[in-house]
């Protein structure tokens, strides 16, 4: 009997992600990371794990509870991890109330007071009360816990102030209420008069604490406790094959309605006496595995984003201005100079209004036929949208695809889709079954070649300047003319579609990814150069973790740059011992998809769309490029070698969480951020 082959390591998507969300809590403890800037990981990192909660929690919830004896297996699973998630969670609330705390007090340093409602003095309260009755009065109603069998009708979005109200007029009675913080309205913070020199900030929870009297005016309570909590409720199952078995689709459908928005998770404060605690979990309803998790005394960090400044402006990132490269500038048709000669920007050191530029002289040009472009997230006033818009009103024929399934931005692009169809615009909304997730533009041409734009991002404003992207604006008509197929396809998805350049899935992607990674292989066993350098944002298919060990077993160095999820765990003699992976957390969210192979001598560069995760590569309509032109090869790869080289933002991504910086050879420290920034700075001033 032929041993059992032993099964590679593999880590569990949701624990990767847990030690993701882990590196951008270390930023916010981080001395030489500007106050505001600590302040606001201090909010990504709750904000992400509430979207964790409410989507892939949710998820593994909903299979664990799934009875059906066919689910057996991953329902065992499912449990399982949860318990772990949860005790890594537990770990981390410790460090993050820890951070919250350390970085307030280096606030007061700054002479920048959080003052809560037993701290004001005479003339702050006056100011509060007056705050009170001018902005707050009429936007909060408290509800008796009596009065209510569930809390079903709020939203998990805001803070909760759960409400100890007493009576004492001779026998004392007490009442239970709680009410919603109306953020939303005035925001989290409020700021009190400056006083000699020290700027003073109230947390929303304070103020009205403090004016619970006026709350309950005339109901005859004299004395209050209120203590916050918050609830996560499940937003969907995520259907991405990440759970190993074909048995996903049947759990889906036997779940898919019955626990769609219950609460999963509780963060109360951890003061809150047991009997206000009891009335708030009982109106919760919650399952054995959900979480319930005693916290400090304010929830919902995801505010600590937008801080108040306090016009304290040093305690910032330093500026630094995105760069209208000076090839996309100046009086001559940008289009030509597409046709002209491959170009490309990174995004946000280089400038998204060269893209604009791009649409809008699309829009009026008389040389243009037609623009297609496929749209997943859109800013809230889209220039893109107006210059598309535009360019319909201009005659031309401008199809857009809009994916109405992008996570959390459903009723955004519901209500774009409205105005482009009201303005003529041919409005297709994806393909069934798959999410259009591809960033590729198409532009007709009267004379002259068509273009293409293909990007690593979303057309998209916001996004611009905050997530690193790299768009290839090209001419080649080999490129181009399987951009536009890819539109082809998408409108009639049944089709046979065959690409000849690009990289698309679900139909070939994956199978040319692998037989990039073979063909290391084969050159490394020849003795050729052999080599992997890829950028990305995650990497949890098995087929391609797989892969990369074999790789790694024979021998083809790998080099990653991987911001999220990854499921490799690197150093394992004979398994992984040559692969490195670095995780880069600096005050631009890491998302450009560069991939890198020797190819015996002749390196193949690639950008697009695609992670390597089963729901990119089997579940959604992505493009991969191939980049031609030298000098952008050469701009990608600096790209990817910058990454690798980060001493000072870049951890060490092994799989086992500990999230160690990579150390320096020389004991100098190197940002890749603040380098290529420099770089694109001084590259945009020569002649």
């Amino acid at each position: 009997m032929a041993p059992k082959k032993k099964q590679n390591p593999y880590l569990e998507r949701d624990i990767s992600w847990m030690y993701f969300n882990h590196r951008i809590l270390q930023e916010a403890t981080r001395p030489h990371v500007p106050l505001l800037e600590r302040m606001a990981f201090l909010g990504i990192y709750s904000n992400n794990l509430d979207e964790f909660f409410r989507v892939r929690m949710a998820t593994q919830s909903r299979v664990a509870e799934y009875t059906d004896k066919s689910a057996a297996k991953e329902r065992e699973h499912a449990k399982k991890l949860i318990r772990e998630i949860g005790k890594i969670n537990a770990r981390y609330v410790k460090e993050y109330e820890q951070a919250v705390h350390d970085v307030i007090e280096e606030f007061r340093k700054e002479n920048v007071f959080l003052v809560n409602d037993t701290e004001l003095t005479h003339e702050q309260g006056e100011f509060v009360r007056a705050y009170y009755r001018e902005k707050l009065n009429g936007f909060i109603v408290p509800v008796w816990f009596s009065a209510i069998k569930l809390l079903d009708s709020e939203t998990d979005e805001n803070i909760y102030l759960a409400v100890k109200a007493a009576k004492e007029n001779g026998k004392a009675s007490v009442d239970y209420a709680f009410l919603e913080l109306p953020v939303g309205i005035c925001g989290r913070f409020v700021r009190l008069p400056d006083s000699d020199g020290k700027s003073y900030l109230m947390y929303l929870d304070d103020v009205i604490r403090y004016c619970l009297p006026i709350v309950f005016e005339g109901l005859g309570y004299t004395r209050f406790e209120a203590y916050a909590f918050k609830f996560t409720r499940d937003a969907e199952m995520e259907i991405d094959n990440d759970l190993r078995s074909g048995t996903l689709q049947k759990i889906s459908k036997g779940v898919k309605s019955r626990k769609k928005g219950e609460p999963l998770r509780v963060i109360y404060d951890t003061y809150m006496p047991k009997d206000l605690l009891k009335r708030v979990l009982n109106k919760l309803d919650l399952d054995s595995l959900d979480t319930v998790l005693g916290s400090g005394r304010y929830q919902n960090h995801k505010d600590l984003m937008r801080f108040p400044d306090c016009g304290r402006h040093n305690l910032k990132y330093p500026a630094w201005p995105s760069i209208l490269k000076k090839e996309l500038d100046g009086p001559e048709s940008v289009l030509e100079k597409i046709q002209h000669k491959d170009r490309f920007i990174h995004v946000p050191y280089h400038s998204f209004d060269s893209f604009i530029r791009v649409l809008q002289e699309a829009a009026v040009s008389k040389q243009v036929r037609s623009i297609k472009i496929t749209l997943y997230r859109l800013a809230k006033e889209s220039k893109v949208v107006k210059a598309l818009i535009g360019a319909a009103r201009n005659g031309k024929k401008v199809t857009v695809v809009i994916e109405l399934l992008a996570r959390f931005d459903e009723a955004s692009n519901i209500n774009w889709s409205k105005r482009m169809q009201d303005a003529g615009i041919k409005v297709i909304f994806g393909v069934e079954g798959l999410k259009v997730h591809s960033k590729i533009t198409h532009i007709s041409m009267k004379n002259g070649p068509d273009i293409a734009c293909i990007s690593t991002g979303n057309f998209h404003e916001g996004n611009a300047r905050s997530y690193t992207d790299c768009m290839l604006m090209t001419a080649s008509s080999r490129l181009v003319k399987d951009v536009n197929a890819v539109f082809d396809f998408i409108e009639r998805p049944y089709s046979p579609v065959k690409f000849k350049e690009l990289l698309v899935s679900p139909n070939e992607m994956k199978n040319k990814f692998v037989t990039l990674i073979n063909n290391e292989i084969k050159n490394k066993k020849a003795g050729k150069p052999a080599y992997i350098k890829i950028k990305i944002n995650h990497i949890t298919d098995p087929v391609m973790v797989n892969k990369l060990y074999e790789a790694s077993a024979a021998g083809v160095d790998i080099d990653l740059v991987v911001r999220g999820n990854c499921s490799l765990v690197t150093g394992i003699p004979g398994v992984s011992s040559n692969i490195r992976i670095h995780g880069i957390i600096d005050r631009y969210l890491e998302h450009s998809r560069i991939f890198v192979f020797a190819a015996g001598g002749e390196e193949k560069v690639f950008i697009g769309s695609a992670d390597w995760m089963p729901r990119n590569l089997d579940n959604r309509v992505e493009v991969i490029t191939p980049v031609y032109d030298p000098a952008i090869k050469e701009e990608m790869k600096r790209v990817v070698e910058y990454g690798l080289a980060d001493t000072m933002q870049g951890r060490i991504v092994d799989g086992r969480g500990g999230n160690e910086f990579w150390p320096s050879a020389d004991g100098t420290s190197f940002r890749s951020q603040e380098a290529l920034y420099d770089y694109y700075l001084a590259e945009n001033q020569k002649d």
